[in-house]
Parts: C-alpha cells; structure tokens; sequence
C-alpha cells in the first residue's frame, strides 16, 4: 500500500503521455479489475469463490454489488467527493471501484475507525470539511469547483493536500496533513477490500478455510506460488517504473 504521508503514488501524466511501458498493467483478460488493466491479466480472485465458508464469500460478493445512492454526503458535496477518489486512485474510467459509495456507506452507518487524532474533529466532518476546502482551493485558483477542474488541476491540488500546503477557507479549520492521512486511509482502505483491486495486484483473496501451503520461512519454499497464483506479466518495479518514466 502506498504511503500515504507522501504524494509520490499520485499519477502525473501529462497530457499526451501513455503509461511508461508496454509491460506495465497489460489488459486484463479474466475476471474484472479497475480499468480493465492489472499486472495479472490472467487472474481472477473470485475463481476461488467456492474454497470460502459461506460467511466470507457472503461479505465479499456483497461488495461486487451495484452501489445505491449517497446516503452521508450531500448532493452538492458528491461531485467533489468523486472528483477526489478518482484522482487520488487514478480511476480515470470504467470500470471503476465504487470508493465514493464505499466511504459514503461506513460514514453513513458510523462505522468509524475507533480513535481520531486529539487536534481533529469526527471523521464525518473531517470529510465535510475537505470536499470544502478542495473546492475553496479550485474557485480560488481556477475559478470553478474541484469537481470542474482538468486532470492537471486536481492533481496539482491533490499533491498540494498531501503536503498540507493548503490555507484557507474550510482548510483553516483543520490540521491539513492530518485530514489527508484520514481520508486517503478511508479511501485505500475502501479501494483494497475489493475483489477487482485483488485481481489487479494478483492478490489470493480470503485463505480461511483453504490456508495457505507455501508459507516460506526456515525449510519453507521462498518465492514459489501458491497453486491458486499466477504468475504477473512483468517483473518490473512499478514504483521504480514509474520514478523513471516521470524523469524522463
């Protein structure tokens, strides 16, 4: 997961630019996966539906439902509120993973994390606050709302909230690099529960009651697959990938 303390998971594509490599998130050609690319085009979590107990595999294809409306947020709060998931997660199209609905539905049902920071208000209105100060910081500097901004904005915003440079307005009520950690936390958290961001990082989904064979460690099969996985399409750091493709 990336550090979220940090903007340098934020894209940066310029316009024109592609993605640096042919190599780098191929098309995804089973199961479903945010975009349709993923680096194991060959995988599909939900493959393994019927290892699960019948309360897992209830929780998880629970998720691959169609969301229903915003329920916490306002109307006038919800196009900041996609604006923000989409260019924090880089979902710039469909299929997309339903984070909005997500945050929208454990801030609507109170399912808070169970602590806050001593310096910050309820999480609820942390969130407020934000979608607030994002569209204070877009009129201010672009003349129109977060949600109206080019893909260049946003992410000149975003990488600004990240770095808790942001002043005024709503953004004055708030310690800004700790609103940043709290809503980038609800909104990973939101985006990585989900099958089709399993399937995109090749990851095997609920072990209980499967378990796992090949657990490494002393006497152990470092690096060999467990008979469910798939091998990726490439070998390449994405993090190191795509430090390169941003310096050139």
């Amino acid at each position: 997961m990336p550090d979220v303390s940090r903007p340098d998971h934020l894209p940066n594509r310029r316009a024109g630019r592609q993605p640096p490599h042919p190599s780098w998130l191929p098309r995804q050609r089973r199961g479903t996966t945010p975009q349709m690319i993923g680096r194991y085009p060959d995988y599909d979590v939900l493959d393994a539906v019927d290892t699960w107990d019948e309360a897992t595999r209830k929780v998880v294809l629970a998720r691959l439902k169609a969301p229903g409306p915003l329920r916490f947020f306002t109307a006038q709060e919800e196009p900041a509120l996609r604006a923000f998931c989409d260019t924090v997660l880089a979902q710039d199209g469909a299929p997309r993973i339903p984070v909005a609905e997500m945050v929208d539905a454990k801030l609507a049902d109170g399912r808070l994390d169970g602590y806050q920071y001593a310096d910050m208000p309820d999480d609820r209105d942390t969130w407020r606050l934000v979608l607030r100060g994002l569209d204070h910081t877009a009129t201010q500097g672009y003349q129109h709302d977060f949600a109206s901004c080019t893909e260049a904005q946003r992410e000149a915003i975003v990488s600004e909230f990240a770095q808790g440079r942001l002043v005024g307005g709503a953004w004055d009520e708030l310690n800004v690099s700790r609103a940043w950690t709290v809503v980038m936390r609800a909104a990973l958290a939101a985006f990585y529960s989900h099958p089709w961001a399993w399937n995109e990082i090749g990851f095997g989904g609920p072990a209980y009651p499967r378990g796992f064979m090949r657990l490494g460690g002393p006497g152990g099969a470092v690096g060999v697959r467990e008979p469910f996985e798939k091998p990726g399409a490439t070998h390449e750091d994405p993090v190191q990938l795509v430090k390169r493709w941003e310096r050139s």
